[in-house]
């Protein structure tokens, strides 16, 4: 019995342990930051601009930093849409933004002057529905499947995995996109109207929690691996080119804040979820919880992750070079 208590105050240790140096490492970083960029402009402080989903959950732990203590010349600003993204690149008041990778490329081919420099999610779309039938993917031969917004990243993937299995998504299928935004098809399966669904992540868990009947039939991360064995790079952290050329420094302390935050709600999903409500990035702490592993965030620095990523955007441009901007961006996209 001594040595079996033991064994779990060892293991409590290492975890408390765990969490006190990753939280120094933050604070670390972001006082270092303060201490040692070069100031923009008068207000001394550069803008992160994530969004309101896997991205901000994985940067929680900064974020929440970010908003205690002193002053820091960092903030982050949390939206609900790439588009308004991508406004403030076109703006120029992002200095880093977030937002899908395959809209990253389109920026970066428009010249927008932003460089890829990590990928902190690895896909988040499922399809979901009440139909207790579909548990193949040639079940959803002559079904309505419901998807938002045609010629987008989670129509063309799914179109992608329907045809890798055998499935013409214009004749075999009927794909649906009555509801034009992710909240409004999250709330149409979670009220019956679509009986199937693609869904990202954290509304697949939120619309799980509130509707029973609905459940996961299939991960397209792991569809998508099944074919290309890799990852699906969905989430691209970008940076001004200024700030790679004259902030070296606190791009360097910024992704290793970002990692950090990522490592640590992985490791404590419960105090996580718990901040993740905090700043209304989901409503309920068991929504919160549950999306956390299912919602693949893993942070990879962009230069060590140069096959998946080219992989990835490749795959897209073959089916529509539209959606990565007309062209595979050229190596210059990746910052080394």
């Amino acid at each position: 019995i001594n040595s079996f208590a033991l064994g779990i105050l060892s293991s409590m240790v290492k975890k408390y342990l765990s969490a006190i140096l990753l939280f120094s490492l933050i604070l670390f970083l972001l006082c270092e930051c303060r201490n040692n960029v070069t100031r923009k402009d008068s207000s001394g402080v550069y803008t992160i601009a994530t969004l309101k989903g896997p991205s901000s959950m994985g940067m929680i732990k900064l974020i929440d930093s970010l908003n205690s203590g002193g002053p820091h010349s960092v903030n982050a600003i949390i939206l609900d849409e790439p588009l308004q993204v991508r406004k403030m690149m076109i703006d120029r008041t992002a200095d880093f933004a977030i937002l899908p990778t395959t809209m990253a490329a389109i920026t970066y081919n428009k010249g927008f002057g932003y460089r890829l420099i990590a990928i902190p999610v690895w896909g988040t779309l499922y399809l979901v529905g009440s139909n207790g039938t579909v548990k193949t993917w040639n079940d959803l031969r002559g079904r309505r499947v419901y998807v938002m917004a045609r010629g987008m990243t989670p129509d063309e993937l799914f179109r992608y995995l329907l045809r890798k299995n055998g499935i013409d998504p214009e004749k075999d299928i009927t794909l649906d996109y009555s509801f034009p935004t992710h909240i409004d098809l999250a709330n149409a399966v979670g009220a019956g109207r679509a009986e199937l669904a693609v869904l990202s992540e954290p509304l697949a868990s939120m619309v799980m929690k509130n509707n029973k009947t609905i459940r996961r039939i299939f991960s397209f991360n792991e569809e998508w691996a099944k074919f290309e064995g890799i990852p699906i790079a969905e989430t691209a952290f970008m940076a001004k080119e200024e700030m790679l050329r004259n902030n070296r420094d606190i791009i360097e302390k910024l992704l290793s804040s970002y990692e950090a935050s990522t490592n640590w709600v992985n490791l404590y999903p419960d105090s996580a979820a718990t901040l993740i409500v905090k700043y209304g990035i989901l409503p309920d702490y068991e929504s919160a919880f549950n999306a956390i592993p299912l919602s693949n965030l893993k942070f990879a620095r962009a230069k060590d992750v140069k096959k998946e990523v080219n992989e990835y955007l490749s795959v897209f441009y073959r089916m529509n070079p539209d959606i990565v901007g007309g062209k595979v961006p050229d190596e210059n996209f990746i910052y080394q």
